[in-house]
Order: C-alpha cells, then structure tokens, then sequence
C-alpha cells in the first residue's frame, strides 16, 4: 500500500462539498479528544499504580509547584 501524503489528503478533502469538509475537520476533532482522553486515562491509570505500589510519594501543591518550576 502507498503511503498517503498530507498534501494529497488535503488535495483530496478540498475537493470535496463544503459540508463534507466541515464533517471532515469535527471528525477528526472528536478522534483526536478521543484519543487524548484515552491517553489521560492510561497515564492516570499507571500513576496510581505507582502511587499505591510506593513509588510515587504525596507531597503538598507548593512542593509540587516548585518542583516543577525547578524542571524548566
């Protein structure tokens, strides 16, 4: 199977009827929620795991925010 090019994707949806263009763009909005969402969970889901394993340690917002500005 050839690859498909984004140029030729796009080449392709502009030809197509304006509201054929639209559903396009809000279905492939909605897939990429989608996928963030599921993305989110996992992440979450494995965060968890490590904290009720040990690995992972409660510390209060302020830590946690100087922490993170430390990464920068």
């Amino acid at each position: 199977m050839a690859a498909v090019t984004l140029d030729r994707v796009l080449t392709e949806a502009e030809a197509l009827p304006p509201d054929e263009q639209e559903m396009i763009e809000r279905l492939l909005r909605r897939r990429r929620i989608e996928t963030w969402r599921q993305e989110t969970a996992a992440e979450a889901k494995s965060a968890i795991k490590a904290f009720r394993s040990g690995k992972l340690k409660s510390q209060s917002a302020e830590n946690l925010i100087a922490s993170l500005r430390k990464t920068k």
